[in-house]
């Protein structure tokens, strides 16, 4: 009789059991995720309760218990959805840590130009296209197998494993994530949220959109002087926010893979005809933080720069509302962890030096990052959210990925629950 496996030998061996059974799987990945890219799951409008029924039904399908929270309508109204329920699987191995596993299922329209049905999930060379393929419904897939696959080694283990369906990251994520924590119905130890194959993303910035309503009165074009032009206040704002976002150049963050902080006017509207002073201009402004800067302190600059400007031409008055508040997701301790496990596996699957960085962007992982939870995120997809085509015509995902995604998320939890089955 052979002797057991001990030590390295061991852990070799679970590696190996652990590849095996994802290899064996990949065609029931792929079709799973088809099932679920074929569930329209646009926000907006939001009506996601659908996709939710029938993730919950591909994991039943996979032997899972699915725990469905219902979000009250009257939340799901203040977000501006129609309809959203957070799925939650818990599996516990034994006393000991909680991993949990966040990915949504609420994706941006899909807008003009694709070229294949973007609810079709066709596969060509390799790929499969459709919304949401890559960001974030292959990490429906990716986080149910890579619990599968940890299940079936059969091996003593120390803590849990949760998977996280939420349904309202494009709207911030506030019913979903924050729901989930305020509510008790989670307290995981460490979080993986849906991310990339080729990159750890440990830190990320924050996001504050203004609604700046400029008020003047209106008059006749051939008498302006009888009216207030609330168009000339609105241009001399925009000038005071061009001149400020101008001085972002100088501020850069120590974090990898971001740069500077930014500031975009992204919508204007108002004026009532062509021959009349315009009595009312209506700006929709984004403000993007860096990881070292606090959420509130800039809406809180921000809107008292942008009331002063106003201030300064007769006659206007200007309120400014936040419409939203996205703190930066940023690195504190514990996050290595994760970080390290998972660049180890996936640069030694990849044979690419795969490192931890930030991205320009915000998701709703910093949720979990707030509540002082180890958070980074990870899961299928190619290099860069770019060649995804993600937000895009045309998103797709290669699905190597989706196998390779799953095998390093296995080994990471591997790792991680097997540390402390030994202490």
């Amino acid at each position: 009789m052979d002797p057991k496996p001990t030590g390295r030998r061991a852990d070799a061996n679970s590696s190996s059991r652990l590849m095996e059974f994802i290899e064996a799987r990949r065609g029931d990945q792929t079709r799973m995720l088809a099932e679920l890219v074929k569930i329209p799951s646009d926000n907006p409008p939001g009506d996601c309760q659908r996709h939710a029924d029938r993730a919950a039904e591909l994991y039943e399908a996979l032997g899972f218990t699915v725990e469905r929270h219902k979000v009250p309508q009257s939340l799901v109204d203040k977000v501006g959805m129609i309809s959203a329920t957070n799925l939650i699987v818990r599996h516990t191995f034994g006393p000991g840590p909680t991993v949990a596993l966040n990915a949504h299922g609420d994706v941006v329209a899909p807008g003009e130009g694709w070229t294949v049905d973007p609810y079709g999930a066709e596969i060509k060379d390799g790929w499969m296209y459709g919304r949401g393929v890559a960001t974030s419904k292959s990490d429906f897939v990716t986080y149910a197998y890579a619990l599968l696959a940890l299940q079936s080694l059969g091996e003593k283990l120390s803590g849990t494993v949760e998977i996280h369906l939420t349904y309202d990251e494009e709207v911030g994520g506030d019913i979903g994530p924050l729901y989930l924590l305020q509510h008790g119905l989670t307290k995981p130890d460490y979080v993986i949220c849906a991310g990339l194959s080729y990159g750890v993303v440990t830190a990320h910035n924050g996001c504050l959109h203004l609604d700046v309503d400029v008020r003047g009165k209106s008059a006749h074009a051939a008498r302006p002087e009888t009216g207030v032009d609330a168009l000339e206040a609105a241009t001399h704002i925009l000038s005071k926010l061009y001149a400020l976002r101008e001085g972002f150049k100088s501020q850069r963050s120590a974090v990898e893979g971001i740069t500077t902080p930014s500031l975009v006017v992204g919508l204007i509207s108002g004026g009532i005809n062509t021959n009349v002073v315009p009595d009312r201009i209506v700006m929709r402004v984004d403000r993007r933080m860096i990881p070292e800067e606090s959420g509130e302190a800039v809406a809180r600059e921000l809107t008292g720069f942008i009331e002063a400007a106003a201030s300064e031409m007769p006659g206007i008055q200007c309120r400014v509302q936040q419409l939203m508040l996205a703190a930066p997701l940023k690195p504190i301790d514990g996050q290595e962890r994760l970080s390290d496990a998972l660049c180890r596996h996936a640069s030694e699957l990849t044979g690419e030096h795969i490192r931890a960085h930030g991205v320009p962007l915000y998701t709703d992982a910093r949720h979990y990052s707030q509540a002082g939870i180890p958070t980074v995120l990870y899961g299928a997809g190619p290099h860069t959210m770019l060649e995804a085509n993600a937000h895009r015509a045309d998103e797709k995902l290669k699905i190597d990925d989706l196998a390779l995604a799953t095998k390093v998320v296995a080994l990471t939890l591997r790792d991680i629950l097997s540390d402390d089955a030994t202490k």
